[in-house]
């Protein structure tokens, strides 16, 4: 009801002012109620024909397995628990892809998978045929992003376009379609509060935010725009209540399709970057640096080497567009960068010394991101119980995203486990494991025979590289 009443009040509002128009001008009377209410039912029959299409292409996700967790109080902290947890997601292709948040399915033994809404549409249609759960299996995920890709062995599926969230704009309508608190098949309408909101200064991250009613159970879901196109994946909410308060947060199309593409290639994400670091212009910035604008955004560093400062950017450059797209902000500039992948060029437009010059700049992997490994183990198979980490095999696709490894075969670090607690101790992310009390350990398997061989009651040492330097690890006695 409280819908409904909102619509009619904006709805009467703008009829009103256009009969207070037409009276000064001498025109027609105020148009009668019959009017006003056709305006709202038209309306409200547009929106239930976008959410009749859209909803056969929202999907509810049940996953049983283990979640990973981080303790901001301890560097490099990523432990493994066991959960449950329910989502929702969105099916991007004829043949079954669907794009969910990837807290939803990280680390799940099992996913399940419940085309609700198409499940709809064949009981009001009269069919007979029943899909029930189907099996989920998990394609890849990032968790930078909080992005995650599955697969249905179904075909010929309805399935969602992504826009171009560079598009959106504030006050846009949008609705948010998901499986909130349980509640499946469900959506919610509102509006774009923000097109790139930054909720972390430390974190290059950027949301749309929305008023949309978004709830747990939400995550994962489609926030589409009135043409029924996906321009973000409803991801988490801000609330003091525990509860929707109208402040809720979607990851953008651009990101997801950057996402998507590279999960549903490789497998895996590659982080890419052109080596510069940039800080949106402020008046006070202007005026200390004698700048002509005080809006845009400026490169503060250009990394010594990288990809940014062989193409010719420099500090201090103004970045004024990026291939031809305006750059008002930092904010603006990051949400831009995640549509490209890694080998494309970007054309950064700067202004230098009062002129203006395009500079195109390939965009390269990030190197050593240790945490990325954590998105590739099993938390079944993987796990090494005694010294409390999640292991993986370097096998060739793995040692090409590795720096340059002193010996051919060994076991990289992915992750900590819940039952290590240490505080820097021990084996952490990104650590490659050559040898175990003077044993070379070619793979996981090698890895866990060795220390069943060793004696408990004796200390345990272990031949790692750690940042391109080898070194002796020693583990005391348990």
């Amino acid at each position: 009801m409280k819908l409904h009443r909102a619509i009619f009040v904006v709805l009467c509002v703008s009829l009103s002012s256009v009969s207070q128009t037409n009276t000064a001008s001498g025109a027609q009377r105020p148009a009668s109620t019959s009017t006003r209410v056709e305006s709202l039912r038209g309306f409200s029959e547009s929106i239930e024909g976008l959410a009749e299409r859209v909803r056969k292409c929202v999907v509810q996700i049940d996953t049983v397995g283990y979640g990973i967790s981080s303790d901001s109080e301890r560097q490099n902290a990523q432990f493994f628990t066991q959960e449950r947890s329910t989502g929702s997601g969105v099916i991007l292709s004829r043949d079954g892809f669907i794009m969910t948040n990837a807290h939803v399915v990280q680390g799940a033994r099992k996913i399940r998978v419940r085309l609700i809404g198409l499940e709809r549409e064949e009981r009001m249609s009269g069919s007979p045929a029943q899909r029930g759960m189907l099996e989920g299996k998990l394609i890849g995920l990032d968790r930078l992003t909080d992005l995650a890709l599955i697969k249905i062995d179904q075909g010929s599926l309805p399935f969602l376009e992504l826009a171009d969230s560079r598009s959106l704009k504030q006050g846009q309508l949008v609705l948010a379609f998901g499986s909130p608190l349980g509640l499946e098949n469900s959506v919610s309408l509102g509006v774009v509060s923000a097109v790139a909101r930054q909720l972390d200064p430390d974190n290059p991250m950027i949301y749309i935010q929305t008023d949309a009613a978004i709830n747990p159970g939400n995550s994962g879901g489609p926030l589409v725009d009135a043409d029924g196109r996906v321009v973000g994946l409803n991801t988490f909410i801000l609330t003091q209540s525990g509860g929707s308060e109208g402040i809720g947060f979607a990851i953008p199309s651009n990101v997801v399709r950057n996402i998507f593409q590279q999960l549903s290639t490789d497998g895996h994400v590659h982080r890419g970057m052109i080596g510069v670091f940039a800080r949106t212009i402020t008046p006070a910035l202007a005026s200390g640096l004698g700048l002509d604008r005080e809006d845009g955004v400026l490169l503060e560093d250009v990394v010594p080497g990288g990809p940014a400062d062989k193409a010719g950017l420099e500090v201090s450059d103004i970045v004024l567009a990026i291939d031809g797209a305006p750059v008002d902000n930092v904010r603006q500039f990051a949400l831009d960068l995640y549509r490209y992948r890694i080998g494309d060029s970007v054309h950064v437009q700067v202004l230098r010394a009062g002129q203006k010059t395009s500079i195109a700049v390939p965009v390269v992997e990030q190197p050593n991101d240790p945490t990325r490994f954590a998105d590739m183990v099993d938390p079944q198979q993987d796990v090494i119980p005694r010294l409390g980490i999640l292991a993986l095999t370097i096998t060739k696709d793995v040692r090409n995203m590795l720096p340059e490894l002193r010996f051919d075969t060994g076991i990289i670090v992915a992750a900590r486990t819940q039952s290590n607690t240490g505080s820097g101790a021990g084996p952490q992310p990104g650590d490659v494991i050559y040898a175990v009390n003077g044993k070379h350990v070619d793979d996981v398997s090698a890895l866990r025979t060795a220390l069943l061989q060793s004696k408990p009651d004796k200390p345990l040492v272990l031949q790692i590289q750690r940042e391109g330097q080898l070194s002796f690890m020693v583990l005391d006695a348990e």
